[in-house]
């Protein structure tokens, strides 16, 4: 599937849901850093696309950089909520405490 995906992009036909497809696809390959990497591209493209933040969020704490992640939540909340997408603000909500739970380092 990332294959299929890929070749979308390489055909020119890049948009917010394609990288977003592509970062979750890495992310649940393991693949950390390709995952943040298009997540921080659908966000280029659409800054208000709650999945994206909630998505990039995960893939930085999979990652190993919690203090990103909560950059990213904190930011992701505040436009989700803005834009009134309140489950997806929820949802970041709830990543962002569980990283607060998680001793440091």
């Amino acid at each position: 599937m990332l294959d299929r995906l890929e070749k979308l992009l390489e055909s020119g036909q890049d948009s917010p849901m394609l990288r977003l497809s592509l970062g979750q696809g890495y992310l649940k390959e393991g693949r950390h850093e390709e995952a943040v990497d298009h997540l921080r591209q659908a966000l280029q493209l659409q800054q208000d696309y709650s999945a994206a933040w909630k998505a990039l969020g995960q893939a930085l704490t999979a990652a190993g950089d919690p203090d990103g992640a909560r950059a990213v939540y904190d930011d992701g909340i505040r436009i989700a909520r803005d834009k009134g997408d309140l489950q997806a603000a929820k949802e970041m909500e709830v990543f962002r405490k569980r990283l607060d739970k998680q001793p440091p380092g």
